[in-house]
């Protein structure tokens, strides 16, 4: 509870103590705060037992930390049980492939070793998806214009 009080803390609340309580009052007022504490703590521990056998034995092994949402996902999601499949979803999904898939896509190349999840390589996808082989693939680069030649000009546009 205190673990973040360093020594300096611990001496000026010594010296307050002196200065609002007295030194002849200060032990009678520090037994007083350690009893108030500890009934605190008893009941708050009877509280929760209370809690666990009204709940039944359907929640022995209730924790009250788990109504933390963090803590809750953290036990839920990413410990060793995994019932919905997220480990293996996860490892499946490869972000870098993807990327290079879609580059080489975008540039017009041949993903020969990459095959999507179809079965079918990166430009075979994007051709079938154009509606037929001979379909013109809007995804390619058009070629460049040669450096002499000036690019159309719109007089709309400007």
């Amino acid at each position: 509870m205190f673990n973040d009080i360093g020594a300096l803390e611990v001496v000026t609340l010594v010296i307050l103590g002196v200065l609002v309580f007295g030194p002849d009052k200060l032990p009678k007022v520090i037994q007083d705060a350690s009893r108030f504490i500890r009934k605190v703590r008893e009941f708050s521990e009877s509280a929760k037992e209370d809690i666990r056998t009204e709940l039944g034995p359907e929640f022995k092994d209730f924790e009250f930390e788990d109504l933390n949402p963090k803590t809750f996902v953290r036990k839920q999601l990413m410990d060793g049980n995994d019932d919905l499949g997220l480990k293996e979803i996860r490892e499946s999904f490869d972000l870098r492939k993807e990327m290079a898939e879609v580059t080489d896509a975008v540039n017009g190349r041949e993903t020969t070793a990459v095959e999507s999840a179809g079965g079918v390589s990166g430009s075979a996808a994007i051709t079938a998806a154009n509606g037929s082989p001979g379909a013109p693939d809007l995804l390619k680069k058009r070629e460049q214009p040669a450096k002499d030649d000036r690019p159309p000009f719109d007089a709309d546009a400007t």
